[in-house]
């Protein structure tokens, strides 16, 4: 599946496999079982996430990779996005963003 994110009008494009999502299920559940615990968001705590909120927070994450260079963060929040949402088109991140103004577009 292809993941199409704009950090900062910056395009990145990466082809994440199926068997990537697949491998990545036990994790993407344990994010979950976290995330039902509540998660902050920006300034606010939210007792119960949306997928959408999940996400931002996945997207999130994914610019610390990105940052980090950190490939393997990069692949495993972009394989919880598409596990949310398998028909997204973009996640457009700004740098002077909040976090809960992070888009998540999908079909």
């Amino acid at each position: 599946m292809q993941f199409n994110i704009t950090i900062d009008q910056q395009l990145y494009t990466l082809d994440i496999p199926e068997a990537v999502i697949e491998e990545a299920q036990t994790f993407i559940a344990e994010m979950d079982r976290d995330f039902d615990r509540g998660l902050q968001l920006g300034r606010y705590w939210i007792d119960e996430p949306t997928a959408e909120q999940r996400c931002q927070i996945a997207a999130n994450k994914i610019v610390n990779a990105l940052h980090q260079e950190n490939v393997r963060l990069f692949y495993i929040m972009a394989a919880y996005i598409l596990n949310k949402f398998p028909g997204l088109k973009m996640v457009t991140v700004d740098s002077d963003y909040e976090i809960d103004e992070i888009d998540i577009a999908s079909e």
